[in-house]
């Protein structure tokens, strides 16, 4: 895959994204009324946040930066086709590629709580029109399924993640994985110590493994009791599944999957996004086939609540790792 296509993802990424914030400010409190309660967030409405997203289009359109400054959360993450990017990747992003967009809709719109604190919007998106970066321009790729997740931040709504994957049509399939050339170690610099990864990392990539050892083993009764009860997730086709129920039979009964005798988990790294959700982002592989189709590798997203002592996954979100 061309490295101005995952620019692309990325950017369409930024373009869907664009309105998650609201519109309200907040003020210093009044030393008079420093006891007093400070504003919050009221929660928001799926028809709010979708059309937020669609009057906003046009600040990142325009490179406003400072818009999104403000708009997105000093925690932010966004993961498109491998590549995790924070807040400051994100505005740097935002503020190399040029766009050109004639036409675009956002539909299919599903609003999904994840707790009080933190909703996740899952929509389709189409767009006809074109991105520059680097000197080269390519069409925006469309149509793709987008998630974003909010978390309340006082009297704001602001963006947390991002993310788009191409919707793909079960009747085509999916491109082969562009061909890389392999990446030479670099010698390590004296005194260079390899960089820590954050404190819930290992955690969670654990439980994504034992995840993933379920789904070869078609264990319903690991996913009922380590899947939150409002989970939902988006698959590498770009379908939205959207109950805890209909994932498990999904993945326990109605794939019908042969040959699995590995799975595993690497790249993984998690960030908190709120005191009690992490996302975990990472690459998932499987061997054997499933739905007569070859297996191949996943990128995926993956939103972990903390529930009491114990972190159960309540969201994710996967895309083919082309």
């Amino acid at each position: 895959m061309k490295k101005i296509t995952s620019i692309l993802i990325a950017a369409l990424a930024a373009i869907s994204f664009a309105a998650c914030g609201g519109t309200s400010e907040n003020k210093p409190a009044n030393a008079t009324n420093a006891n007093a309660a400070k504003p919050v967030a009221a929660a928001p409405t799926k028809e709010a946040l979708l059309d937020m997203e669609k009057k906003a289009g046009e600040a990142w359109t325009k490179g406003d930066t400072t818009y999104f400054e403000g708009m997105l959360s000093d925690k932010f993450v966004s993961f498109n086709m491998g590549q995790r990017t924070d807040k400051a990747g994100e505005l740097k992003m935002i503020g190399s590629v040029k766009c050109d967009v004639k036409s675009s809709s956002l539909d299919d719109a599903q609003m999904i709580k994840i707790n009080d604190d933190a909703y996740a919007l899952v929509y389709k998106s189409t767009y006809d029109g074109s991105c520059t970066w680097e000197g080269k321009t390519e069409k925006i790729p469309s149509p793709s399924r987008a998630a974003s997740v909010w978390v309340r931040d006082g009297d704001k709504w602001k963006g947390a993640f991002h993310s788009e994957t191409l919707i793909i049509d079960p009747k085509v399939p999916p491109p082969p994985p562009a061909k890389t050339e392999a990446k030479k170690e670099e010698p390590k610099k004296d005194g260079e110590t390899k960089k820590e990864s954050p404190g819930n990392t290992d955690t969670l990539v654990k439980l994504h493994q034992a995840g993933w050892e379920a789904f070869k083993a078609r264990d319903a009764k690991y996913f009922n009791d380590n899947l939150a009860s409002s989970f939902s997730f988006v698959d590498p086709a770009g379908n939205f599944v959207a109950t805890k129920a209909d994932t498990i039979k999904g993945w326990t009964e109605t794939m019908k999957c042969e040959g699995i005798t590995t799975v595993k988990v690497t790249d993984g790294m998690a960030s908190a996004i709120s005191p009690t959700l992490e996302v975990l982002t990472s690459k998932g592989t499987a061997d054997g086939t499933c739905d007569g189709r070859k297996n191949g590798p996943l990128w995926q997203s993956a939103v972990y609540a903390k529930e009491g002592e114990t972190w159960k996954l309540v969201f994710m979100f996967e895309s083919p790792a082309m």
